[in-house]
């Protein structure tokens, strides 16, 4: 059984309030104090749920530093009031910090919804196996 500390139960609380202000940040038009906001609480979750040493690793990796750099950097126009800007460079960097996670996600979806065009726009891209055993 795991067990879960009280520091990452606040990071999951602190998280979902990131995930929320981020949403309704782009819903209102790109709000650049609730992006802002929302951005702070996700970083500082993740933080607090994987650890300060734990999240450092992981955005300062050689092979993640360009995506990292984007990711942080859009975080930075963001918080400097240039929200539609900034959110597009995250946006960017998100993508490139998390590209080798994305055809594996989409292997494990279309392994539990079997929809036949888009099992063959899979195997024509990744590969003829959606087995992720």
């Amino acid at each position: 059984m795991v067990v879960i500390t009280e520091f990452q139960k606040l990071g999951i609380g602190l998280t979902g309030f990131g995930i929320f202000f981020l949403f309704i940040g782009v819903l209102l038009y790109f709000d650049s104090v609730l992006l802002a906001l929302g951005n702070v609480f996700l970083l500082t979750g993740l933080m607090f749920i994987i650890g300060l040493w734990r999240t450092a690793q992981f955005f300062f990796q050689r092979h993640k530093f360009r995506g990292s750099f984007f990711f942080l950097g859009g975080v930075g126009l963001v918080l400097c009031r240039w929200p539609i800007i900034g959110m597009l460079v995250e946006s960017y960097g998100f993508v490139l910090l998390f590209r080798s996670f994305f055809p594996m996600a989409f292997g494990i979806v279309l392994s539990v919804v079997n929809i036949p065009f888009l099992n063959t726009v899979y195997k024509r891209f990744f590969g003829s196996s959606t087995c992720m055993v």
